[in-house]
């Protein structure tokens, strides 16, 4: 009877052994694989909702600018150059919107000791600029309000996560091509969108002069009080300028960015005796769980307000 208790004993011993060796071995091998993950970096929630379409889980994802925050002007934190730093890739804008100003990006990118197309690259990339017309040799950098061109920054990304993680690149190009088909099938609906309004009514008038690729793709007219949000904001002269434009058109109503103080936009609804229709997206998505919080739902926000408030 001991002879056989021992056996059982020595038994369940080696049983449970193996139990934990398995289990042990599958811990291992999940943080391995988490492990493995690359990590990616953007400078804005509108690029880091681009990646997150194409990656999903299979990269550690970041955004430096935090929804809500104008990305032109921006102080980085401790914590952005400690993920930049550690960061595989970085996606940013290009086109002037990081770079441009205080020049942020460029120091951050510096003090991460990354370089740029080797670990940094410009989802922008292909893409067809705009110019400003205060200054005519610096490229306007709101080319993702065309829905062409976001479908351009969506390709971009896909190439270079696929060249950075070729282990998965056929599931990222899988998901691009769902994803670059819904954004397709919005852009085109778009295009005839604003048909149906008389042309003297489709005065898009915000704060910022985001707007100009948007307007170039959908058939409206952009008026804006400023031209990008590094330089002076709400002048007089700026004010006369938009308040001449309102008064040769039958336009209906104003908008105002989210991204912006509403104070010069008041100012304008006064002069005119207009209503802010509606806010509008550009440099920042919603926050999270809130109407806009993606790319594809900010730009359906946009297309469908700008739409109403104009007819």
């Amino acid at each position: 009877m001991k002879r056989i208790l021992v056996t059982i004993v020595v038994v369940i011993v080696a049983v449970t052994g193996v139990i934990f060796f398995v289990n042990g071995r599958s811990g291992d091998s999940k943080q391995t694989t988490d492990a493995k993950k690359i990590s990616v970096v953007t400078t804005n929630s509108i690029l880091e909702d681009m990646v997150k379409n194409v990656a999903k889980d299979r990269v550690e994802l970041y955004s430096i600018v935090q929804r809500g925050v104008d990305p032109h002007e921006y102080e980085p934190k401790p914590e952005d150059i400690s993920k930049a730093t550690d960061a595989t890739v970085l996606f940013h804008n290009g086109l002037n919107l990081e770079t441009g100003g205080s020049g942020w990006f460029k120091k951050l990118v510096s003090t991460a000791h990354k370089e740029f197309d080797k670990d940094v690259f410009a989802a922008s990339e292909g893409v067809s600029p705009e110019h400003l017309t205060t200054n005519v040799e610096e490229e306007d950098p709101h080319a993702w309000l065309d829905l062409a061109n976001g479908i351009q920054y969506v390709k971009t990304i896909t190439k270079v996560l696929k060249e950075k993680d070729s282990k998965n690149a056929d599931y990222y190009q899988t998901n691009s091509d769902a994803y670059i088909e819904k954004l397709q099938k919005l852009h085109e609906e778009a295009q005839s969108k604003f048909l149906d309004i008389p042309e003297s009514q489709r005065l898009l008038v915000t704060s910022e002069g985001a707007f100009k690729y948007f307007s170039k793709a959908y058939h409206v007219t952009p008026a804006y009080i400023w031209e990008i949000n590094t330089e002076s904001q709400g002048t007089p002269e700026q004010m006369k300028a938009v308040l001449a434009k309102i008064e040769n058109s039958d336009v209906k109503h104003l908008f105002v960015e989210t991204s912006v103080s509403p104070k010069s936009m008041n100012k304008i609804a006064d002069e005119t005796g207009l209503e802010i229709y509606s806010k509008i997206f550009t440099d920042s998505l919603a926050k999270e769980g809130t109407e806009g919080d993606t790319y594809y739902t900010m730009m359906k926000w946009n297309l469908d307000k700008i739409h109403d408030g104009l007819a």
